[in-house]
């Protein structure tokens, strides 16, 4: 089987191959579409989910901490008749830690501060001055108050939810406060504890200073938290969802609503991949279910295109041998079928009979010099690579012709133009059929001789120089030129090292006082 005929079936499979590749394509796409979109609804549901999550247990937690305030105002009305009886003291004290269950203890305080009563009475801190950081703003600012976490007296870091004690004229009389154990069960681990889950997700709370005040690690309760946008927003009075990366670098979808009572927020979460997990699997029974049909129809899409294509492949055979005489024949008997392939079939037989003339001029036109009619740069490099390829022998002659730029300056450009005009037909009269002459650029030229001697080279260029130098150019007179040249194969050396040697041996002719020859058989003759 020839290399040609490798060629065409190769082209009619790519163009089977195309077909396939489409029809997979456009699976390929309905599939990733359809993955797309479902995955970013498991992802907008989610975040939603959890935002709505984190709203529903902000709001239990505000409900907590208002009734937890107004547990404490109902019992400062009975405390503030009854600062001196010590009994009373204790008992309110109890009845605050133990029938709400809401307290991990229970404080009451004068107005300097020092504890009255407490409960459980194993805190050992009855008569003792609270000087830590949630009592001592409660009795500064006389208010209502849910401090930030601190360490208490006891070392515990704990939270403290108070209110004043005033008399029935304003007076203040001290405090009653209760405190939540953070890294003890209390009522947060209560309402946020139990819904932790194991496929990653899980919530946390934290104060405006970035202090987680739940965690379902316990070993991160009381820690601060770093950059995180969804910390940011909740502690800024923001509620909403977006994705973040979690302190361990994964992906989270998080939804997030302020506790504007206390300045905390609840933040809830889930891994991105545990809400994606599903999707996998659906996109993969998707795919399974879909196979049986995609194959049909891929199949049935080869038959067809391999229908489709085959008076185009047949047309595009018989485009490479337009020039036979036989080829309008050929071409008439091809079965065009549909359209396009009709149309095609009838403009190759239309142009048939104009496309080798183009063809013709245009090889002429891409490979010649237009103002001399010599062969231009990309003719050369198709004669160069056409005799390295057949290992022709040649000899190449650098030519310039001497002192150009004063013929321009003086005379004009359109002068110049002649004076080359004039030159490259010296060249052609003093060359042979088989010679390649160029204009390599402005006032520089090339002669390729194959099979030629050094001797032969030798009088070719001798004879040029003569011609030139005898010859009378009108409005400028005589001119003469310096040439270099150079054979190939000559060493290791390429057909276009050959060149550049050829113009090293211009150069030594002009540096030698312009109007000679100068021959080198050396691929390096500045090395000498």
């Amino acid at each position: 089987m020839s290399i040609q005929h490798l060629l065409r079936s190769d082209l009619r499979r790519l163009i089977l191959l195309l077909t396939i590749i489409s029809s997979l394509a456009t699976l390929a796409n309905a599939i990733y579409a359809s993955y797309r979109v479902q995955r970013q609804l498991l992802i907008d549901n989610t975040l939603e989910a959890n935002h709505a999550y984190a709203a529903k247990l902000a709001n239990s937690t505000e409900d907590f901490l208002k009734a937890t305030l107004q547990t404490l105002d109902y019992s400062t009305r009975i405390l503030r008749h009854n600062m001196n009886d010590t009994e009373q003291l204790l008992e309110q004290a109890m009845r605050l830690r133990l029938q709400f269950n809401s307290f991990n203890s229970v404080a009451i305080t004068d107005a300097e501060g020092w504890v009255l009563a407490t409960s459980p009475e194993a805190l050992a801190i009855k008569g003792r001055r609270l000087t830590t950081a949630g009592p001592a703003q409660a009795l500064l600012e006389k208010r209502p108050l849910i401090s930030d976490p601190y360490v208490a007296i006891t070392g515990r870091l704990v939270v403290f939810i108070s209110t004043p004690i005033f008399d029935t004229s304003g007076e203040y009389l001290g405090l009653v406060g209760g405190t939540l154990y953070l890294n003890e069960g209390n009522i947060l681990h209560n309402l946020l504890g139990s819904h932790y889950h194991r496929d990653g997700s899980y919530l946390y709370a934290v104060d405006r200073n970035r202090t987680l005040l739940y965690h379902p690690n316990p070993d991160r309760i009381g820690k601060r938290v770093g950059p995180n946008q969804a910390i940011s927003d909740v502690i800024a009075g923001k509620d909403g969802a977006s994705i973040i990366r979690n302190s361990e670098g994964t992906e989270m979808l998080t939804g997030y609503t302020p506790i504007a009572l206390s300045g905390w927020g609840i933040v809830a979460q889930r891994p991105i991949q545990a809400t994606l997990a599903p999707l996998h699997d659906l996109m993969l029974q998707v795919l399974k279910n879909s196979a049986p049909l995609a194959i049909l129809t891929l199949l049935l899409a080869g038959i067809l295109a391999r229908k489709i294509s085959k008076p185009l492949w047949q047309l595009a055979k018989h485009a490479e041998t337009m020039d036979h005489p036989h080829s309008s024949d050929s071409i008439q008997r091809i079965r065009s079928w549909y359209f396009e392939a009709a149309e095609l079939k009838k403009a190759m037989l239309i142009g048939i009979s104009l496309l080798q003339q183009k063809i013709g001029k245009l090889n002429l036109d891409i490979q010649t010099d237009p103002l001399t009619g010599l062969q231009n740069r990309r003719g050369l490099e198709s004669a160069l690579e056409s005799w390295e390829s057949s290992h022709q022998p040649f000899a190449a002659i650098a030519l310039d012709i001497d002192h150009f730029k004063q013929v321009n300056d003086n005379h004009g450009h359109d002068i110049g133009d002649s004076v080359i005009t004039h030159v490259a037909g010296l060249m052609r009269a003093c060359s042979r059929s088989a010679d390649i002459l160029c204009r390599s650029g402005g006032e520089e030229f090339l002669m390729l001789l194959p099979d030629a001697t050094p001797e032969v080279a030798l009088m070719v260029a001798e004879r040029l120089r003569e011609r030139v130098e005898s010859f009378l150019i009108p409005q400028v007179g005589k001119i003469t030129i310096s040439a270099g040249i150079a054979f190939w194969p000559n060493g290791d050396a390429s057909p276009r090292r050959t060149l550049k040697v050829a113009d090293e041996a211009l150069y030594l002719a002009k540096q030698s006082g312009r109007n000679q020859v100068v021959v080198t058989t050396d691929t390096n003759p500045n090395d000498h």
